[in-house]
């Protein structure tokens, strides 16, 4: 089935529940900008938003907050800590709870980037991919982006906005289907596969 195809079923579907989270040890709601972009970024194409919090550039409590929303929302989206500097640690505590890693994310990024504002694109490590609870089944889409408005608006606007509704039907909605059953081949008695 064609890309197309299946954003035509997926837009028919509801909108997609969201969660914005924002790394961040010196930020607040009042100065939050990139926060507030994707807040209301998200709301704006019709999603529902149903958490935003800003947590410390802090690894556990980074992953408290993922944990917490694993499963509850369909997608989770931060900003803040994919740098390269010593205090960020989103892309850490992301990959250790993705399962299902979504590489397209980050390189569609970059390239995005590099055509904005050239090499200082390649320090960041925005990442995205499929995590769920610790005793689940991954359900929930994680996007990390970068701190600051410009880069959480080009996210927004050239990779979320126009396929969020797709990404969540191919990965939480979509009807799974029955399994093939596995084919069957002769064995001959000394247990080698005949063709």
């Amino acid at each position: 089935m064609s890309a197309a195809t299946h954003r035509a079923r997926a837009s028919a579907e509801p909108p997609v529940t969201c969660a914005v989270v924002t790394a961040s040890d010196t930020r607040t709601e009042a100065d939050d900008v990139s926060g507030k972009a994707l807040c209301d970024g998200l709301r704006e194409a019709g999603h529902t938003l149903e958490f935003y919090r800003i947590v410390p550039d802090d690894g556990e409590a980074i992953r408290a907050v993922l944990l917490h929303l694993a499963g509850r929302v369909e997608v989770v989206v931060t900003t803040g800590g994919t740098g390269i500097g010593r205090r960020d640690r989103t892309v850490e505590v992301a990959d250790r709870l993705i399962q299902k890693a979504l590489p397209g994310f980050g390189e569609l990024f970059r390239m995005l980037s590099f055509r904005e504002i050239g090499p200082a694109a390649m320090l960041s490590r925005a990442t995205a991919g499929l995590y769920g609870p610790e005793d689940g089944p991954p359900e929930t889409l994680l996007f990390c982006c970068p701190g600051s408005e410009p880069a959480v608006r080009l996210a927004l606007d050239r990779l979320l906005v126009p396929d969020l509704r797709h990404l969540v039907w191919e990965v939480v909605r979509q009807p799974a289907e029955a399994p093939a059953p596995a084919p069957e081949f002769p064995v001959d008695p000394a247990g080698s596969a005949t063709a």
